[in-house]
């Protein structure tokens, strides 16, 4: 009995109504995305060789202070560029065979079978696409989303992000504190706010500060027992629920780690979520890749879901990150 096609019509249909539904899932299983959710850094796009991303990288070279009829600079001022970030793919199939079909006879036990896949299969790309967010970017030949080890370097002074040199460059750089090389010894919780205070400092520019820190487990356990229970104050930013926080110099403080979570062991990220942007395919935000496909030499269809997009910035120098 060959696979009805009202199967792979059901497949299809599901996960096309509810690819809205995962992918607002995904942003709510991760700190990082759920704050740039509620401020609205969550950006779509619609097409593109790359993912451009504009930011000014130096001040109006025209300022000029004057009296009466001095002569004044008017001369063209570069002060935008771009970085372009390449568009990355991920896919999860859902897929069943005749003899499969044969085995769940009844009309219960294939959509049972079906809803347990499809969901697995939602399960699986929103949890990679979140631990993503915390990669260098290399995996899989350099396919793997560039999340904060790239974004945010322990090493910002090398290597190239979203086509531009960090080498060359110095505006480009995030700022880093290392509890060995710059406090001197190893991050505990006698130290670890002193650490903290120092690198926040090198990350605010005015009222321009990081709004967001994203922990490890172990850093995360750290900065809490360092608190006197009077001090532990959690968020009441209704944009983090389900995370939770504590605070500091106004930031939440929250640990995306726990079991299987991504944020690198012994990693203190100070993120400025307002210089950090998601930015989706529109066409492919956890949506099905076309139609059902069934193999021309197999009793068996299969049905893509899929991923495209990237993590962006536009200001590198007000973010940071503390490690060992």
């Amino acid at each position: 009995m060959p696979i009805s096609p009202n199967l792979s019509e059901i497949v299809t249909t599901t996960l096309r109504n509810r690819s809205g539904t995962v992918a607002d899932d995904v942003t709510k299983n991760n700190g990082l995305l759920t704050r740039l959710n509620s401020r609205g850094r969550k950006k779509p796009i619609s097409g593109g060789r790359t993912i451009v991303q504009e930011l000014q990288y130096q001040e109006n070279s025209t300022f000029k202070r004057y009296s009466g009829y001095d002569i004044l600079n008017v001369q063209p001022s570069d002060v935008i560029t771009a970085a372009e970030y390449d568009l990355k793919q991920a896919a999860v199939a859902v897929s069943m065979s005749g003899l499969e079909q044969l085995q769940n006879s009844g009309e219960d036990a294939i959509l049972d079978l079906l809803e347990q896949r499809i969901e697995n299969a939602e399960t699986t790309l929103k949890n990679n696409i979140a631990l993503d967010c915390y990669s260098d970017g290399t995996a899989d030949g350099g396919r793997q989303i560039g999340g904060l080890q790239l974004l945010v370097s322990t090493s910002p002074t090398s290597g190239t992000v979203g086509g531009i040199s960090r080498a060359t460059w110095g505006f480009w750089r995030n700022q880093k504190f290392s509890a060995s090389a710059d406090g001197g010894a190893a991050a505990t919780n006698a130290n670890i706010q002193s650490y903290m205070n120092r690198l926040y400092m090198s990350c605010v520019r005015g009222s321009d500060a990081p709004d967001l820190v994203v922990a490890d487990n172990n850093f995360f356990r750290l900065y809490w027992e360092s608190l006197q229970a009077i001090q532990r104050i959690t968020s009441a930013d209704k944009g983090m629920a389900g995370f939770q926080s504590l605070q500091y110099m106004g930031a939440d403080v929250i640990f995306d780690g726990g079991f299987g979570g991504g944020a690198p062991l012994n990693q203190m990220f100070f993120l400025n979520t307002k210089y950090l942007f998601y930015r989706p395919h529109r066409d492919r935000d956890m949506a099905p890749i076309g139609d059902e496909r069934m193999n021309t030499n197999q009793d068996a269809f299969v049905q893509l879901m899929g991923f495209a997009g990237n993590l962006t910035m536009n200001n590198a120098f007000l973010q940071g990150v503390l490690f060992a």
